[in-house]
């Protein structure tokens, strides 16, 4: 697991500078619709601003991260993304992620959590899930995606939730074999104002990535499948008593 998360942080960073020049162009450009024109100008010189890129609507439940900083909710997408949601539920059953923090914090770039505690601990996980990149969903703000090592069907439990237009992350329109880019799987509905709060949080080395975690934790109290009832956790049946 340790293996896993360290070689996607390898990957992100190499992926990072473009994404983080990208939001910096951004925050300089003049603000959308600002004009030196005079007020009654026509609207022929007055053109709409282009609306920004956005993913197409999501189908499947929602799932909400219950963090010590606020709630978030996330729209998944069973349509485009099947068996990488399945993992991804399957870990809320099991409370995988219960208990773990946000490991991973850049401010322009995204937030990572997934299977590491406030102790650095790991927690080990199920079967991988393959590599879903090439869904036509893109690694855009508020899209959550899930990490991986270098070989592609390799994701497990942790993701991460976009912070910025990152389509470098996403799927190569050259690659006939479905071995680039990264997995999403849902988006951001409701709490994006608390993901942009933890990615401003100040970092240090207490966590996988050195430098890009939070100093002071930033627990996931509970993740839950909205409108699921609550399932008890598994007790292990106390053996049978032999006759006499």
């Amino acid at each position: 697991m340790r293996a896993i998360t360290m070689l996607a942080a390898i990957l992100f960073l190499g992926m990072a500078g473009p994404a983080l020049a990208q939001a910096n162009d951004a925050a300089q450009a003049p603000p959308p619709g600002a004009s030196t024109t005079p007020a009654d100008a026509s609207a022929a010189d007055n053109p709409t601003p282009p609306s920004e890129p956005k993913n197409p609507p999501m189908t499947g439940p929602q799932m909400l991260i219950a963090t010590s900083m606020g709630d978030i909710t996330v729209q998944l997408d069973q349509v485009r993304a099947p068996k990488s949601v399945a993992s991804v539920i399957k870990y809320v059953h099991d409370r995988h992620y219960n208990g773990t923090v946000v490991y991973r914090a850049v401010k322009g770039f995204l937030i990572q959590m997934g299977s590491w505690d406030a102790n650095v601990k790991g927690r080990p996980g199920h079967a991988p899930s393959p590599l879903e990149a090439n869904n036509g969903l893109s690694n855009l703000r508020g899209s959550v995606a899930l990490a991986r090592a270098a070989e592609p069907d390799s994701a497990s439990a942790d993701f991460f939730i976009n912070t910025a237009d990152n389509t470098a992350l996403d799927h190569k329109p050259d690659d006939a074999g479905n071995t680039t880019g990264y997995t999403v799987f849902g988006q951001v509905v409701a709490g994006m104002d608390v993901v942009d709060k933890i990615s401003e949080v100040p970092v240090g080395d207490h966590g996988p990535m050195a430098g890009q975690a939070p100093v002071d934790p930033v627990t996931i109290t509970k993740v839950s499948i909205v409108g699921e009832p609550e399932v008890a956790p598994k007790t292990a049946k106390a053996p049978a008593r032999k006759r006499k």
